[in-house]
């Protein structure tokens, strides 16, 4: 086939011979847009190869199939990175045939051997063989017969996930083989499609291969043969001779004649015989029979490795007790045929194989085995229903689920012996009538199949006793069809979408024990008739009513439906376990105070507002579970009861019963977590105390240090929460005496000091109390089994440590302690923690980008739990990419911590370059998904993880703009936004339990859905990255969602499952408003849940926004600090992360990396420096290409000038103050000392452009809202980019820096209390005094000159004042000529300048916290600018300027 544009099934194939040398990392973008790995090789024709050939020419080898072989060196074939580029791969002809279709593409083909080349330079080449990667160009038309004929193959093989590998059909087509399953993952555009096809790193995934790839461990279980010298019987007499001897199955082979097997075969049955080393001979080994004629035989191994080999195998099959053959996940297309002779298999395994009828070890000669009894076919794609095996009339257990069956024969009824028949996880929708001839059959497995009702076959087996039919379509049953198959016992109907239960007459189903409902469209069920019910499973439903007869009740599972109360009768006395939890009870039922045998009970999730008495009376009551609910009091204990499990938490509960713990005697757990109780009961009446409790939660009330004493009777508490209460200090001599504490948790209190007895509680493993104001580190690191210490978010400010760290601690959290200062001894004492948490010191360095301050902050928190094992991780960028971008995610992995950490790494650079490929947020978010699905490699075979991932960021299409928030995810990790102090849910929950639409998929691929909602029993989750081996039933395809932020968006919070199955949406928004740092505010969400019960990992993100009402915001700017030498700073200045100190109590939330200083407003002053300092001047207009535009702040466009209503613009109240950058222009026809602009060196921080210079200026928004007509073009930004290049001899001119518009109208709307704000920020206190080189502000007079302080800035080359500062009376403010006329008339209407004080401070009582006022209130009227008389101060300003 000659390859032409007009025919798609034409093939090349182009070989690449894979070295692992010598192959760069770093990535390059190709023809199509994918990021590939570079390739400095070049293409090498191969030798007596026309090279004409695929181009059709129809001379030279290869001529008649149109194929053009290239050989390329150095191409990677482990899956690590992408693969080349088609530039480097393909001549233009190839690519060019490429891009004509996206039908075409390339298959990666594995599995050849090749002679190595040596290099023409370097070192010697290996001569080793190594396995090729061939490319292979073809069409989704071509056939594996067609690519077989043109490379003279036997085959091809396909391995999916690592994992079994079969042989393709000639008809099947790879390339649309891969097309398809790309498809499947969530790919949708072609092209990329056609990209991703290509990449090598696809082989994780799907791998195509000319040979069957080896597994020596494999072989060796299922087969070993070789030629060793054996003798047979104990007796000397015989001699030792080479024979051929083979260990298959359960038998040990041995061939009468050397290297053949004809004649006749001497078999030796192992099982349950013996394997033993012969110590008089080196390598030899005895195998012996079972019974009383046994037979044995020895062999003498060439090599101490086949000895070992055949020890091993031959030790497991006399170990077995059964003749059992285990051939399972071997990718087997027959059976070897050495296994017919061992005939005493009873149970053969060929699960999960790829097994064939025809062959010598085909499924056509099973029939063979004349003592098989089990028999297991299960997941091997077979298509139909083997007849073959009806032939085996010894079997008693059949196993054929999971094969696309759709029928089965009516031959099924040869097999009389048969008792265990499965067909689940089939298409089937009928059996045949001769199933019901099967007497003796008692299990019937039909689950997941496409029954629409119960066979009435079914009628007729009467020994079957279990009806397994969940994962169908029955819709309805028939209470009275059920009472004809009276053999049945146990019904399990769940997942079917039943909607109705019925039953069209009184006929009672008295045969019926155990039913299971769960997961139907059941809106009211009634089983009254069911009059011997003993087990019952209805969650998840609507129900509305539940009407149960009780005479045999045992347990009861109710729990996820809607009903108010349950009506059962008679009382049931049998019932031990009823769980009721998630409905919407208001009150018990009287019946349930009469139950005798009652053991548990789950009320959680209700509306009930009291608890009967005689119900916590009860004498058989052991587990009481009412958390969430409306209770206000506990009844008192009229006697002593067996209680052992109390859960009160969520209740409004303000005390327990005082003889609580002295009735409860066997009372261990309780947990009364978020409450309002002020006091505990006491332990005892008395001083001896006989309490047994060792877990007691008690997180989120009232309680004071008075608490401390009450809990000393409690000498076993083992478990003690007691965070968020008003704790100020826990008694010393109280804490010394729980010796056995474990775990002690008091977070969230106003503690100073944790005492020194702490040091008494040697069991103490965990202890957690940060949030709190503790200054000096507990005397904790000598306690032998401590494993955590989790300080942060304290006042600490050195650390004693021992000389000695303890071997145990794993984990040290010391973040959030500001003043804390570690020594290099110190640090190196921790350097063996496997977790140590410190905070980075922020640096401010003015060009570094990576310290700004950005419009938000986050914190995060994680918390291993009780798994000792850290399973989470968080991703947190603030700054992402080079625009004002943030990065946020979390990934959790439940048990498996390597796929979490491995997304970490890579998924915000995946995002990265997605973003230059697409600004569609639905296609870079799903290609950031998939292409870090693909980028898992093996990890991502057989573990996976839930990933979410947010982008904060600009729209495409208006880059000046609203703030948009992109949220993407699988699994179960969760995004909330808090707007306006409501709950917005942005992700969606991809579990079988909450998604219907994904129940409904996962049921229609055939998965098999345990009894606990897990796809064949691994994950709830129905779409992970990773765990690629459960495709196409788990999908990495998330789901997307963008929201536009604006300014009633006061954080974002990110958590994963274990976190908001305990913490609601409304309680985790109400938790971070209450905490003003988003590190607390996360440590806090997860000290709750676990607190409130949760066991398993827990990880939060806590991200503090602060949004504008136009959704932007600008950046602050660079602090007072020496600015290092170096290239000019660009005109958006660099802001940094600011550290306020403690005492502030207007200090913004803090980030992890330092508390960021951030303004929040709504305008700005830099009016004065966009329009009345604006370019647009009447002594020289810019003209030409390097004209640059006028540059105001992106946030605040409109004109005005501080104050002064100018036309065009609108004026509207606003809040708080926004610190931004922008840039004033100040005009000059000399410089200020007379000298030449050629003779000066470039300025940092300034920009001239002839007659006009720009100094970057700090200008504090005023206290209006300013629209302008119309948004800032996107240009200006590249210009500023630019600007290097407008000035090619690098020199500017110097002008006069009068920063009239940075002190000017900004101050004069300024109030009290954004003044004491500005003056404690470093980057503003120039403003309001001389800064020191030592760092300290030395503080002005009153009636200060701020000029004169900010001409003191240039000197210090600090700030955004880096202009030369020398003072010209001759400078003018350069003011449009449109306006100046109106600003001249309102500047003489002020009055003259007046000596007195500065305006007054608001007081720090008056702060609002930046969360907590969604609608800033507006300034004071006497502090507005207006008509009439101004305020006195800065009125010289003018003076000097006009």
């Amino acid at each position: 086939m000659a390859m032409d544009d007009g025919e798609n099934n034409a093939a090349v194939v182009t070989t690449n011979n894979s070295h692992e040398a010598g192959i760069k990392k770093g990535g390059d973008v190709g023809d199509n847009g994918a990021c590939i790995d570079r390739q400095p090789d070049t293409v090498v024709h191969q030798a007596g190869l026309n090279q004409t050939a695929g181009r059709g020419s129809r001379s030279g080898p290869g001529a008649a199939t149109g194929i053009r072989v290239l050989k390329q060196r150095n191409m990677k074939r482990n899956g690590s990175r992408g693969c080349v580029t088609r530039k480097t791969r393909f001549g233009s002809r190839e690519r060019d045939w490429l891009k004509g279709d996206t039908q075409r593409g390339c298959v990666c083909l594995y599995g050849g051997t090749v002679e190595p080349q040596p290099p023409a330079s370097g070192p010697q080449a290996s001569s080793t063989p190594q396995a090729d990667l061939q490319l292979v160009l073809c069409s989704t038309s071509t056939t594996v017969e067609e690519l077989c004929s043109q490379r003279d193959g036997q085959g091809l093989y396909i391995q999916l996930h690592g994992d079994l590998v079969r042989r393709l059909d000639p008809p099947e087509r790879p390339l649309q083989m891969v097309y398809d399953y790309l498809a499947s993952m969530g790919y949708a555009d072609p092209v990329r499609v056609q990209q991703e096809a290509a990449n090598s790193d696809l082989s994780c995934l799907i791998r195509f291969s000319s040979e069957r790839p080896v597994n020596a461990d494999q072989q060796e279980r299922t087969l070993l043969k070789g030629v060793f010298s054996v003798r047979k019987g104990k007796s000397q007499l015989h001699k030792w001779a080479e024979r051929q001897v083979i260990l298959c199955g359960t038998c040990l082979i041995v061939a009468s004649v050397k290297d053949c097997l004809t004649g006749k075969m001497h078999i030796l049955p192992l099982v349950a015989g013996k394997v033993e080393e012969v110590k008089r001979r080196q390598h030899c080994l005895m195998f012996s029979s079972a019974g009383s004629q046994a037979q044995t035989y020895y062999v003498n191994f060439d090599t101490l490795a086949d000895y070992q080999r055949w020890h091993r195998q031959a030790s497991k099959v006399v170990a077995q007790t059964v003749s059992l053959v285990d051939l399972s996940c071997y990718s087997l297309e027959a059976v070897s045929e050495y296994l017919f002779y061992s005939q005493d298999i009873t149970h053969l395994n060929l699960r999960h194989n790829f097994m064939s009828l025809q062959g010598p070890g085909g499924l056509l000669n099973l029939p063979r085995f004349s003592q098989l009894k089990s028999l297991n076919l299960s997941h091997n794609r077979l298509g139909v229903f083997p007849e073959c095996v009806c032939e085996i009339l010894t079997l008693t257990e059949l196993n054929l689920s999971c094969n696309s069956l759709h029928t089965v024969p009516v031959q099924i009824g040869n097999l009389q012996s048969l008792q265990t028949l499965s067909l689940d996880g089939n298409h089937l929708s009928s059996l045949p009538e001769e199933l019901g001839g099967l007497s003796q059959l008692n299990s019937l497995g039909l689950s997941f199949n496409n029954f629409s009702h119960i066979p009435a076959v079914l009628e007729r087996l009467s020994a079957v006793d279990k009806l397994a039919m969940a994962g169908n379509r029955v819709d309805s049953l028939e209470l009275c069809a059920l009472a004809r198959m009276s053999h049945l016992k146990n019904i399990d109907l769940r997942l079917n979408g039943l909607r109705r239960v019925y039953s069209e007459n009184l006929e009672a189903v008295s045969q019926v024990t155990q039913l299971d409902l769960r997961d139907n469209c059941l809106d009211s069920l009634d089983l009254s008739s069911v009059c011997n019910l003993e087990t019952l499973h209805c969650q998840r439903n609507r129900l509305g009513t539940l009407t149960l007869s009780g005479f045999t009740l045992r347990m009861l599972h109710a729990g996820s439906n809607r009903f108010p109360t349950v009506n059962i009768y008679p009382v049931p006395n049998q019932l031990t376990h009823m769980d009721l939890s998630q409905n919407l009870l208001e009150y018990l039922p009287d019946w349930v105070c009469d139950c005798r045998k009652i053991e548990m009970l789950d009320v959680t999730h209700n509306l009930l507002s009291e608890l009967p008495s005689r119900l916590l009376n009860s004498l058989s009551l052991r587990k009481l579970l009412a958390g969430n609910n409306r209770l206000q009091r506990v009844p008192d204990l009229l006697d002593h009861i067996p209680l052992e499990a109390l859960d009160l938490q969520h209740n409004k509960l303000a005390q327990l019963p005082e003889s609580l713990f002295y009735k409860a005697l066997n009372l261990k757990y309780l947990n009364v977590s978020a409450n309002v109780l002020e006091s505990l009961p006491p332990s005892s009446q008395s001083e001896e105390s006989l309490s047994t409790l060792q877990e007691l939660y008690v997180t989120g009330n009232n309680l004071n240090e008075n608490c401390g004493a009450l809990l000393v009777g409690h000498q076993n508490l083992r478990v003690l929460h007691i965070a968020y209460n008003q704790l100020l200090s826990f008694p010393a001599s109280k804490l010394s005496k729980l010796e056995l504490l474990e775990e002690l948790n008091l977070s969230g209190n106003k503690l100073k000091t944790i005492p020194s007895t702490v040091s008494s509680c040697k069991r103490l493993h965990t202890l957690i109390a940060h949030s709190n104001h503790i200054t000096v580190f507990p005397e904790i690191l000598n306690l032998p089994e401590i494993k955590l210490v989790d300080l942060s978010c304290n006042e600490l400010t050195e650390i004693q440590l021992p000389d000695l760290l303890p071997s145990t601690l794993q984990e040290l959290d010391l973040t959030g302690n500001n003043s804390l200062m570690l020594e290099h001894k110190t640090l190196n004492l921790f350097s063996h923690i496997t977790t140590l948490k410190l905070d980075q010191k922020p640096t401010t360095t003015a060009g570094d980008s990576s310290s700004a301050s950005t419009p938000w902050n986050h914190g995060y928190s994680e918390m291993s739990g009780q798994r000792n094992k850290l399973c989470v991780s968080v991703l947190a960028v603030d700054r992402f990419g080079d625009n004002v971008e943030a990065c946020y995610g979390i990934f959790d992995g439940d048990r498996n911590e390597e796929v979490p950490r491995l997304l970490q790494c890579t998924m915000g650079d995946v995002l990265c370059e997605e973003l230059q490929h697409s600004s569609i947020d639905k296609v870079y978010m799903c290609n950031t998904f998939l292409t870090s699905h693909r980028k898992l490699g093996m990890a991502g075979q057989k573990l996976g993880a839930s990933a979410l991932l947010c982008y904060i960021h600009h729209e495409p299409s208006d880059p000046g703009g609203y703030f948009s928030l992109t949220v993407a995810n699988v699994g179960t990790c969760q995004a909330l936004l808090c707007r306006d102090g409501r709950p917005v849910p942005l992700s969606k929950v991809y579990s079988l339990e909450n998604c219907t639409k994904e129940m409904e998929r996962v049921k229609l691929s055939k998965a098999i859905i345990t009894e606990d909602n897990k796809v064949s029993g691994v994950t709830c989750c129905s779409r992970l990255l990773g765990c690629s081996y459960l495709s196409p039933w788990v999908l990495p395809k998330p789901w997307v969602h963008t929201e536009p932020l604006c300014s009633q968006d006061e954080f974002l919070i990110l958590g994963n499952r274990a976190l908001f199955e305990r913490v609601s949406y409304q309680e985790a928004v109400c938790t971070v408003q209450a905490v003003r740092d988003p590190r607390a505010a996360a440590k806090k969400l997860c000290s709750l849940a676990q607190s409130y019960g949760c066991k398993d990992n827990l990880e939060a993100l806590v991200v503090a926004l602060h949004i504008v009402e136009d959704s932007c915001t600008c950046a602050p700017p660079v602090p007072a600090t020496e600015q290092p030498k170096g290239p000019p700073l660009s005109l958006a200045p660099v802001p940094v992360s600011v550290t306020p100190g403690p005492a502030d109590p207007a200090a913004p939330l803090s980030s992890s990396s330092g508390l960021v200083s951030e303004l929040n407003g709504e305008t700005s002053a830099s009016e004065l420096g966009s329009e009345a300092g604006s370019t647009a001047s009447d002594e020289q207009t810019p003209s030409g290409p390097a004209a640059r535009p006028e540059r105001r702040c992106s946030l605040h466009p409109a004109t005005t000038l501080c104050g002064i209503m100018l036309p065009g613009s609108a004026v509207t109240h606003a809040g708080l103050f926004q610190r931004q950058p922008s840039c004033a222009t100040f005009s000059s026809n000399q410089s200020d000392n007379g000298l030449d602009s050629d003779d000066e060196a470039p300025l940092e921080g300034v920009i001239s452009n002839g007659s006009k210079l720009e100094v970057e200026v700090d200008i504090h928004c005023c206290a209006f809202q300013l629209r302008s007509l119309g948004p800032e073009s996107p240009k200006d930004f590249d210009l500023d980019k630019k600007r290097g290049s407008d000035y090619p001899n690098g020199k500017m001119r110097r002008q006069n820096s009068v920063v009239v518009s940075a002190t000017n109208g900004c101050l004069l709307a300024v109030c009290g209390r954004e003044i004491a704000d500005l003056k404690k920020s470093p980057s503003t206190c120039s403003l309001f005094g001389k800064k020191l080189s030592n760092g300290s502000v030395v503080a002005p007079e009153d009636s200060h000159n701020l000029i004169e302080v900010a001409l003191e800035a240039p000197k210090k080359k600090s700030g955004y004042f880096t202009a030369p500062a020398q003072q010209d009376p001759e400078d003018q403010l350069i003011v449009p000529a449109s306006l100046e006329q109106e600003v001249r008339e309102q500047l003489r209407g002020q009055s003259p300048l007046v000596s007195g004080p500065s305006l007054p401070c608001i007081p720090p009582s008056l702060q609002d916290p930046v969360w907590d006022h969604p609608h800033p209130p507006a300034f004071p009227s006497n502090l507005v600018p207006g008509p009439g008389p101004m305020p006195i101060l800065q009125q010289e300003v003018y003076d000097t300027a006009l």
